[in-house]
């Protein structure tokens, strides 16, 4: 003779909270609920359930370089993206007619057109040009960004590409109506377009962050002093656009490097203090840049 099942037994078989249609007979070693297999997650000692692991994972601390960034998996994706950006620049230089003028960077143009503090970083001249850069870029940001994290090698690039426009525009005179007269526009009306500055940041920045974990730069120093050289040497090299570029780009890591350590030295440094020491770098350029102007009238 079958018995049947009291009620009271039927509604004590153990069910998953997510998936009420299975019987669940391992609880989580957190909540001690029922988890049925899909919601079970592998944890020190037995198992914890999908809603635990998620509420835990909001109180671990986010793994942070030693200068803030956050840590990647070591590919340089920022860099990669940046050199893409270059390349398809590029190519657009050579399908579209007079794109080259209208994102190079000219001093007596910028003020109307300020986009191009920034796009003439990303165009290039030639073959040659473009892919010295690219090389340096690369082998600058393979280094530097797993170090710093991509949110701030890409602030690096921008503000060093940013300061190196700004020398550029700082060394810049407009042409007095005598020169003018002889054809004579000087480099208050000649292009500028190029990495190089952006490059010359990182460059600044590598010397600055090497010295703050005290590792060598020796091989760093002549490598800028003989671009230094080239940029005085040959023609059309905007040396000027690399000047500032590197001053931004140590100003910039400096602020990284030395700042926001308020905390002890093993502690990851406040990393709002860093965006707030770049924002006053990119202020202080424009600042300058709006009294350039206003000086040149």
């Amino acid at each position: 003779m079958s018995e049947q099942a009291h009620p009271d037994a039927v509604a004590q078989v153990p069910v998953c909270p997510r998936h009420p249609d299975r019987e669940s007979y391992v609880r989580c070693q957190r909540c001690m609920r029922p988890t049925c297999p899909q919601c079970q997650r592998p944890a020190a000692v037995g198992i914890q359930c999908v809603d635990c692991v998620a509420e835990g994972a909001k109180t671990v601390r986010q793994a942070r370089t030693v200068f803030g960034g956050s840590v990647t998996d070591g590919r340089p994706v920022a860099t990669m993206t940046i050199i893409g950006i270059c390349l398809v620049v590029f190519l657009g230089q050579m399908a579209v007619p007079g794109l080259d003028n209208r994102i190079a960077f000219v001093p007596a143009l910028a003020q109307s057109e300020p986009w191009r503090f920034l796009t003439s970083a990303f165009a290039h001249g030639g073959i040659t040009h473009i892919a010295f850069n690219m090389y340096a870029l690369w082998v600058m940001g393979s280094y530097l960004e797993p170090m710093l994290g991509r949110a701030r090698f890409v602030a690096i690039y921008l503000l060093s590409a940013l300061g190196g426009s700004v020398m550029y525009l700082m060394l810049s005179t407009p042409p007095t109506q005598a020169a003018v007269a002889t054809g004579d526009y000087g480099m208050w009306w000649t292009g500028a377009v190029g990495a190089s500055g952006a490059v010359f940041g990182l460059f600044g920045a590598f010397l600055v962050l090497q010295r703050r974990l005290g590792r060598s730069a020796a091989g760093m120093y002549v490598i800028i002093g003989i671009n230094a050289v080239i940029g005085f040497v040959l023609p059309n090299i905007a040396w000027q656009a690399h000047l500032g570029g590197l001053l931004t780009g140590a100003a910039v890591a400096a602020a990284i490097a030395y700042s926001g350590r308020n905390r002890g030295p093993l502690e990851p440094p406040n990393r709002t203090v860093h965006w707030f020491s770049m924002g006053g770098i990119a202020l202080v350029l424009v600042v300058l840049t709006i009294g350039k102007y206003a000086l040149a009238g």
